[in-house]
């Protein structure tokens, strides 16, 4: 496993060193299960970094720890070198407005009950400008001012995924976690998606950790990426080295494998490929089958 050296220790004052960093992480389940051994990496303030790995690799243990949404077996976790691993939720209120996390699968993160302005504004309590916001986010996610009166379930999957964004904008947060936030989308979709969440980072000064099972999506989002293995990090450094150059074979294996590592952003053959035809594909997507 390769790992980046200990350079982050627990009482680093905030503004210096890496903004988030794990050190030997362990996670084991009931049963004996391992779902991540020895962890260690940093991610860099103001960085794009990547997590990428076949299903099961221990990519979303490693990002509910990193969000302190589960506690690990063993091993730190570091926001701005505060130890968060073994909190309170009670105790982490200054970690949930500055960590925010877009994931998977929007409408199983947006409560069906209640209005697109109160799913936006939930973070924000009771303040004065909660309207304002609102309105800012829906122009920032590229949503009509009038779609904060609806309910998610009159929104596409892309949409509602920008309703999901703009959720996790409201508390203005220095770190963004995309876990796996486009897979579920067409490539149309995808594309769109992806361009939005580049401006955002850019536009909002965001931390990235993006997380994906596709080399070539992280490989267009990111700067830096950690390849996992059963719950290992087998391969760390910047995305053109690892990719250009693995010097792992299950690394190796990966890049492979993959049919082209910009094929998951290419339009199919004869599909158009502007903005507003990328915003055609949205708006015309189906809705998903109901679950259960």
């Amino acid at each position: 496993m390769t790992s980046k050296p200990d350079s982050a220790a627990p009482d680093a004052a905030p503004g210096s060193g890496p903004i988030v960093s794990v050190r030997d992480l362990e996670r084991t389940y009931r049963g004996g299960v391992h779902a991540l051994r020895g962890v260690s990496l940093d991610v860099p303030r103001g960085g794009r970094f990547g997590i990428v790995g076949e299903s099961g690799s221990g990519k979303s243990t490693l990002v509910r720890l990193l969000a302190a949404l589960d506690r690990p077996t063993a091993g730190t976790v570091t926001f701005e070198g505060q130890r968060i691993d073994h909190r309170r939720e009670s105790d982490l209120g200054f970690l949930r407005r500055r960590l925010q996390i877009v994931f998977q699968d929007p409408m199983g993160s947006l409560d069906p009950r209640m209005r697109v302005r109160d799913i936006i504004s939930e973070p924000l309590g009771r303040t004065r400008d909660r309207d304002e916001r609102v309105a800012e986010l829906l122009d920032a996610v590229g949503l009509p001012s009038d779609a904060g009166a609806q309910y998610p379930h009159r929104f596409s999957g892309g949409q509602r995924q920008r309703i999901s964004i703009a959720r996790a904008l409201a508390p203005r947060p220095e770190v963004l976690i995309a876990d796996e936030a486009v897979s579920a989308l067409d490539v149309l979709v995808r594309k769109q998606i992806l361009d939005l969440l580049t401006r955002l980072v850019d536009e909002y000064a965001l931390t990235l950790v993006f997380v994906s099972h596709d080399l070539g999506v992280v490989r267009k989002m990111c700067d830096e990426v950690a390849v996992m293995r059963r719950g290992e990090v087998v391969e760390h450094g910047p995305v053109d080295e690892v990719y250009d150059a693995p010097r792992h074979d299950y690394t190796r294996e990966l890049i492979a494998a993959a049919p082209t590592l910009h094929g998951a952003l290419r339009a199919p053959a004869g599909s158009a490929t502007s903005e507003a035809s990328a915003a055609g594909a949205e708006s015309s997507e189906p809705e998903p089958p109901p679950e259960g």
